[in-house]
C-alpha cells in the first residue's frame, strides 16, 4: 500500500498551492531562475527553479552594483515555487520537455554529443515566463583536477549550524557585512593556476534561494565561478528538515560517478561534519581524492557554530583507506602553502602524509 507523504510536506504543499493561487490572482506570473549546471561532452546536468514573481519586475541591478550591498539577507530566502510546472530545455538545437518537482525545481541530465569543454548556455522556456539562459560548465574528458568546496564557514563566515547566530548572519545582516574567510579566494586561484578549465564545485547545505546572493558574494570577493549544489528549505516527504550530511554525501558520490577521471581537492571546515564526510568518501574512493583541506575554526567560532570550544567529532574509520593527505589551517593564508606543497609532491610521485598537517604546529 502506498504511504502518504509526511505531514510536513503535505502542509507545505497546501500553503504553496493556496499562496500561489492568491498571487496569480494578484497578477504574479511564472519566472525561471536558472542555476549553473555542469557535465561532460556527452551528458550535462541542467538546474533551475520555476517560481512566481510580480508581472512588472523592477529593472535588475548589475551583479557588481553597490545597490545590492545594503540588501537585507532575508530577501534571499523567500520564494513561491511553481510545482509540476513545465520547462523546456534547448541544447544543441534540440528541445527537451520536463516537469518541475513539488518545490518547483528542475534537476535533470540530458544526453548530448560533441560539446566542447568550457562554458555554454542552454535555453530555458516555460509557458507565461520569460525565456532565460542557464550557464553550464562542460568538463573535458582529459581534465583530471577539480575542487569541491563547502561554502558556509569555509569561504564565508556564517556560524552554522548554530541556529540563532546563523539566522542573524543570513537573514538580518546586509550583504555588505558578510565577510569572506581570509585567503580562501586567493588559494583557489592558486590551485587553478595553469588549469583554467578545471572545475570548482561548491557543495553546501544552504538553500537554492540564496544562490543569487552567493553568486554576487563570490564575484565581489574574487572566488572562481563554478556550479553550486545547494539544497532546499522546508520539509521533505519523510521529515521536517533535510539532512545536510546526506545532501553532501550524495553530491560527492554523484560527482565521483559523473567525472571518474577527476581527482578532487576537498575543502571544508571543522565547524560541521566536513572532515568526517571527506574521510568517509576517501575511505571508499581514495583514488578520486588528491587531498583534504580543512579550515579550523577559532574557539570563538566553534562556540558560535555548535556551542562547544572544540571541533566536532571527526572520528571515522581509516581501515583500508588509501593514503590521502589532510591539511589543516585557520584560513586560506595558512592552508595554501602547505596544500600547494602537497600537490607539488604528488606531481613528482611522492605519497602524501596520512596524518593531518597543521601549519600552525
Amino acid at each position: 500500500m502506498k504511504r502518504r507523504p509526511f505531514f510536513g510536506a503535505r502542509l507545505d504543499d497546501f500553503v504553496t498551492r493556496h499562496l500561489g493561487s492568491a498571487l496569480r490572482r494578484a497578477g504574479w506570473r511564472p519566472r525561471i531562475v536558472p542555476f549553473t549546471g555542469l557535465g561532460t561532452p556527452s551528458r550535462v546536468r541542467v538546474l533551475g527553479q520555476l517560481v512566481l514573481g510580480p508581472a512588472r519586475r523592477h529593472r535588475a541591478w548589475p551583479i557588481g552594483s553597490p545597490l545590492w550591498l545594503n540588501r537585507r539577507g532575508w530577501r534571499n530566502f523567500f520564494t513561491v515555487p511553481v510545482p509540476n510546472g513545465v520547462i523546456s530545455v534547448t541544447i544543441s538545437g534540440r528541445a527537451h520537455r520536463f516537469t518541475t518537482d513539488r518545490r518547483g525545481h528542475l534537476d535533470t541530465t540530458i544526453d548530448t554529443s560533441g560539446l566542447a569543454a568550457g562554458w555554454h548556455q542552454v535555453r530555458l522556456d516555460s509557458p507565461g515566463a520569460e525565456q532565460v539562459g542557464a550557464p553550464v560548465q562542460v568538463i573535458g574528458d582529459d581534465q583530471d583536477f577539480g575542487i569541491i568546496s563547502d561554502i558556509d564557514d569555509t569561504i564565508i563566515s556564517t556560524s552554522l549550524p548554530r541556529p540563532l547566530v546563523a539566522a542573524w548572519n543570513s537573514f538580518i545582516q546586509p550583504e555588505v557585512n558578510r565577510q569572506a574567510v581570509p585567503g580562501m579566494a586567493r588559494m583557489y586561484r592558486q590551485l587553478l593556476a595553469g588549469r583554467p578549465d578545471a572545475p570548482v564545485v561548491y557543495v553546501s547545505t544552504g538553500p537554492w534561494t540564496a544562490l543569487p546572493f552567493l553568486t554576487r558574494f563570490m564575484d565581489r570577493h574574487g572566488f572562481p565561478p563554478g556550479p553550486m549544489l545547494l539544497t532546499d528549505l522546508g520539509p521533505t516527504t519523510t521529515r521536517w528538515l533535510r539532512s545536510g550530511c546526506a545532501h553532501k554525501r550524495a553530491a560527492l558520490v554523484q560527482l565521483a560517478h559523473a567525472f571518474p577521471h577527476i581527482r578532487w581537492v576537498l575543502v571544508g571546515d571543522n565547524g560541521q561534519h566536513d572532515q568526517a564526510l571527506y574521510r568517509e568518501f576517501a575511505a571508499v574512493r581514495g583514488s578520486r581524492v588528491r587531498a583534504i583541506a580543512i579550515r579550523t575554526l577559532s574557539p570563538t567560532e566553534q562556540v558560535l557554530a555548535h556551542g562547544t570550544v572544540g571541533g566536532l567529532d571527526t572520528r571515522s574509520s581509516r581501515r583500508g583507506r588509501r593514503r590521502v593527505p589532510e591539511v589543516l589551517g585557520a584560513d586560506g593564508q595558512a592552508l595554501a602553502p602547505v596544500l600547494l606543497a602537497v600537490l607539488r609532491e604528488q606531481q613528482h610521485g611522492a605519497t602524501g602524509p596520512d596524518q593531518p598537517t597543521d601549519p600552525g604546529h
